[in-house]
């Protein structure tokens, strides 16, 4: 009867007690600038660190020579720091459960870093398979350290080379909020 009475007990405390997120929770939004706001209803189901770098090409046009992003490519890390997916062209962000999200750019601020690239907000236009990134419906890029393009080195001479710039950021993902992308 005592166990029985200490077993209740400790329940309640423990349903009490319950502030603290549960392991596998979802992590809490970030803080943004309000033009990187998601919309309401919109909840972040996943926050994932990417480390690569964002890959320039050397371009012409008009006879003005700059470097033009071609493609990120990076990994992401959930908060353990196990690989769960990778981040390339599309942009595109592709889960290790064959799920995927292409996202398309709906705004950007400056980065707080000096030297970093922007923090973005992206709507998902479309997703693939099932997993970790099925019913995404925004993206918000954050925390960016390094990625700018390259100062110097696009000329004539090289054109089409790439030029690869170290970066990191914290990737959020949320469903809800908008229109749900079209599923390929």
């Amino acid at each position: 009867m005592m166990t029985v009475g200490f077993v209740l007990l400790a329940s309640g405390i423990s349903g009490v007690a319950g502030a603290a997120p549960a392991a596998g929770d979802p992590p809490s939004p970030p803080k943004v600038p309000a033009a990187l706001a998601v919309p309401a209803g919109a909840k972040v189901v996943a926050r994932f660190h990417a480390t690569g770098a964002q890959v320039y090409a050397c371009t012409s046009a008009a006879g003005l020579y700059s470097w033009l992003l071609a493609r990120p490519d990076a990994t992401l890390a959930d908060a353990s720091g196990a690989i769960v997916g990778t981040h390339g062209a599309g942009p595109s962000w592709k889960s290790k459960d064959g799920s995927s999200v292409v996202g398309k750019k709906l705004a950007q601020a400056a980065a707080p870093d000096a030297g970093a690239v922007p923090w973005l907000l992206l709507g998902a236009a479309s997703t693939t398979g099932a997993g970790q990134f099925t019913g995404v419906t925004f993206i918000q890029r954050v925390a960016t350290k390094g990625g700018i393009a390259p100062a110097t080195g696009c000329d004539a001479t090289h054109v089409g080379a790439e030029a690869r710039a170290t970066y990191s950021a914290d990737y959020y993902f949320f469903t809800g909020g908008g229109e749900t992308p079209k599923k390929l």
